[in-house]
This record gives C-alpha cells, sequence and structure tokens, in this order.
C-alpha cells in the first residue's frame, strides 16, 4: 500500500480547529453541509498513529483482530503493531534475496501479513515491544527504510561472487537497532509468554478469517492472488462478483463485527481534510444555459478540479463490474492504504456511507475516522479481510467456505 505520499499530502491538508465534534454534526465552517448520523458502529479500541511508516496494513489488521478479541472474549487489549512489521521485513528481505532482487521489498504490506505473522511467529502486546528503538516519540521509518533499501541493494548484488552466512546477521543488526531486539520470552499481567503462546493465548483462530475481493479477469467464487506490489506473500483472496463483495461487508457490520479494508484513497474525491470520501459525477451531466456554456470553456485540468470541489453531499457515479474493473485495469485504482471499516452512516439527504477507522491520529474532522460513500467504496475497494461468520450462506455456499 503506496501510503508514504499520501502521508506527506494529509499532512499538508489544514486540520479541524473543532475535531472534538460529534459525528453527527458538522464539524467547521470550512467543512460545510456534511452532517452524518451513525446507524451501526462497532466497538473499537482507540485510534493509533502510524505517523512516518509504511504501515497501513498493520495497523488495520491489529486494530481489527483487537476488536475480534474483544467481541468473542470481552478483552481490551493493545498489541504490539512493530513486532508484526518486524517479522515482516525479516521474510520479505529473505524472499527479496531468494529471487535476486527481482521482487518487491518496501515498507507495505497486504491484509494477510498480520495472520501471517500471528500463526508463524506470534504477537507480543504493545508495552512488551513498541519498536521505537531509535529516539523518536512516534514511529519514523524514513531513515530505516532507506538504510534497509540500502543494505539489501548491496548483498543481493553479490560483491563476492556468493553469499556469505552474515548477512541474515547484518540484517538483524539493522532492524534491532531501530525496534530493539525481540524478546524471546516475556512477562504480562503475571504470566510468562513467548510471542507463539501469546498469540495462542488470544483465543483466535486465523483459519477462520476469510480475504475477499471483485475483479472479473479471474473466475468469480475461486481464488486468485491480487495483482498488486505489496502483495508479497502472494496471498490467495477469494473473488466474488461485486453485489456480493457489498452483501458480505453489510452482513459483517450488520451482525457487529467490523472489517479491513484495502482501498485507494489517492482519488481526488478522497478529501481527508473534510473526513469524507465521495465519487461525484461528471457535472456535464445536469448543467445548462449559462452553466454549460462556461463549463464548455473550461481547461481539461480545471474541469477535473470543478468535479472535485464538492461542499456537501453531491451525485454520485454508478458503480458497476465492468467500471471497477477498467479502473483496476488501467491503473487509475491503486493499493494506497490499508484501514478498518467499523460502522454505517447516512448523511442529511440519506444518502448511505461506511464509517471508517484509520491510523493517522485523531487531530482531524471526526477524530481519527472518517465517511467513505457507498459508491466510492464499491469503486475503490482493492479487498476485505472478514470472519467466516460475516459471510452471508448462499455465498458461503459457493466458496465451498461452509
Amino acid at each position: 500500500m503506496k501510503y508514504l505520499a499520501i502521508l506527506a499530502l494529509a499532512a499538508a491538508l489544514p486540520c479541524s480547529a473543532m475535531a472534538d465534534a460529534p459525528a453527527d454534526s458538522v464539524a467547521t465552517d470550512s467543512v460545510k453541509s456534511f452532517i452524518f448520523t451513525d446507524v451501526i458502529t462497532v466497538p473499537t479500541t482507540s485510534v493509533k498513529d502510524q505517523n512516518r511508516s509504511g504501515t497501513c496494513w498493520c495497523f488495520a489488521g491489529t486494530s481489527y483482530f483487537e476488536d475480534e478479541i474483544r467481541r468473542l472474549k470481552g478483552d481490551s487489549l493493545d498489541i504490539s503493531e512493530m513486532y508484526t512489521v518486524r517479522k515482516c521485513y525479516e521474510d520479505k528481505a529473505d524472499r527479496f534475496i531468494r529471487l535476486y532482487g527481482e521482487c518487491n521489498f518496501a515498507a507495505g504490506g497486504s491484509l494477510m501479513d498480520v495472520p501471517y505473522v500471528w500463526s508463524r511467529y506470534g504477537a507480543v502486546p504493545e508495552e512488551v515491544y513498541s519498536g521505537l528503538n531509535y529516539g523518536e516519540p512516534k514511529h519514523d521509518h524514513s531513515e530505516l527504510d532507506a538504510a534497509l533499501a540500502a543494505y539489501l541493494n548491496a548483498v543481493v548484488k553479490k560483491p563476492g561472487k556468493k553469499l556469505t552466512t552474515a548477512w541474515r546477521q547484518g540484517l538483524q543488526g539493522i532492524l534491532d537497532a531501530y525496534f530493539g531486539p525481540v524478546p524471546e520470552t516475556f512477562e504480562y499481567k503475571g504470566k510468562t509468554y513467548t510471542p507463539k503462546s501469546y498469540a495462542e493465548s488470544l483465543g483466535l483462530t486465523m483459519s477462520d478469517y476469510v480475504p475477499l475481493t471483485s475483479f472479473s479477469h479471474h473466475p468469480f467464487y475461486e481464488t486468485f492472488a491480487v495483482e498488486v506490489p505489496d502483495n508479497w506473500l502472494w496471498a490467495q483472496y477469494y473473488n466474488v462478483p461485486l453485489d456480493d463483495l457489498k452483501a458480505i461487508i453489510d452482513n459483517s457490520l450488520a451482525n457487529g463485527m467490523s472489517l479491513v479494508w484495502a482501498a485507494d484513497v489517492s482519488e481526488p474525491g478522497f478529501q481527508w481534510a473534510k473526513g469524507v470520501a465521495l465519487m461525484p459525477k461528471a457535472k456535464d451531466e445536469n448543467l445548462e444555459g449559462t452553466e454549460l456554456a462556461r463549463w464548455v470553456k473550461l481547461s481539461d485540468k480545471d474541469r477535473a478540479a470543478e468535479r472535485y470541489q464538492f461542499d456537501g453531499p453531491t451525485e454520485e457515479i454508478t458503480v458497476s463490474q465492468e467500471l471497477r474493473q477498467e479502473m483496476f485495469d488501467n491503473q487509475e485504482t491503486t493499493d494506497d492504504h490499508g484501514m478498518e471499516i467499523v460502522g454505517t452512516a447516512v448523511d442529511q439527504n440519506g444518502n448511505r456511507y461506511y464509517k471508517v477507522k484509520n491510523s493517522w491520529d485523531t487531530n482531524q474532522v471526526y477524530d481519527g475516522f472518517f465517511y467513505v460513500s457507498e459508491p466510492y467504496v464499491l469503486a475503490k475497494t482493492i479487498d476485505i479481510l472478514v470472519h467466516r461468520d460475516a459471510i452471508p450462506k448462499d455465498i458461503a455456499k459457493k466458496l465451498k467456505l461452509k
């Protein structure tokens, strides 16, 4: 998920002076005419801050599993994101070297990376492993990512004509310097754990969680590896028609279960300063007389910009399977960011939205949450991760999950 450039853009946007405003009110004068009323809200843990790190996938996945633990066991936990991030760096580096550098090595990841690490290596509480071992109060991986890339690019060139036995130790040295050494055992709430035994104590079965997507260049009701660079595991996702994907999302939320959401957030209609994401219709479809005359005289750039100047609810495009596929095929839809959908809402005109929990701290219009219209979700979702119980029985049967 190509997050760093997006984060820089978001950081440049002005923050609301009334970030404490509730979700069902107009937040500021600059955010005009959006009045959201929450309909479904799944209980969730606190909003975190990934800050200057490309680890949205881990913050979203960890938040989701924290919420699943809360739903299934009633425990409210804060689990380390950086333990998972570190283990992914280790395995990504190994794969990068084994494939002679002919694969993606980056900070980004996919929705399947958290369950991968928890199943394979375990998990640890945040208070045991914060990953802040380099003199900063918040995550900033700018130097770390540059150091890892430089090191691995040097190793993969094999200047000595073959790899030595030391390169993995060198990698661990870099990771230890920034994240801190991984504890083999630790004490937590009066018990001694290993990362593996702690993950087992959480009471989740990772095979209960189902990744899904919706693209017509592969058969429906089968699996395929979604072709985005950050799917470095080549994890398999169940492919369903768009109507089924929406039904799964809605059924999950209606039954008190949130879900992980990977999506394109680099669209002009994703306006974080306003706390909303829309897919507006082209304005020329409804213009008449002098308005139309003015519109046709605008440059293509100005016309595109004006389309996304909305100060409240506006008419949006109708999203079909074909349009969604076209956007993915021409790479207008890109794999940018991982988040958690935690509810639904309506605006003052009755338009339906999904309430999304982000990992960009709480100093925004809706305290770290934002509202994404139904057309935006249908058009710009890359994939989702849900509990198998969230999938309607008729769809689960077609997927051979029941």
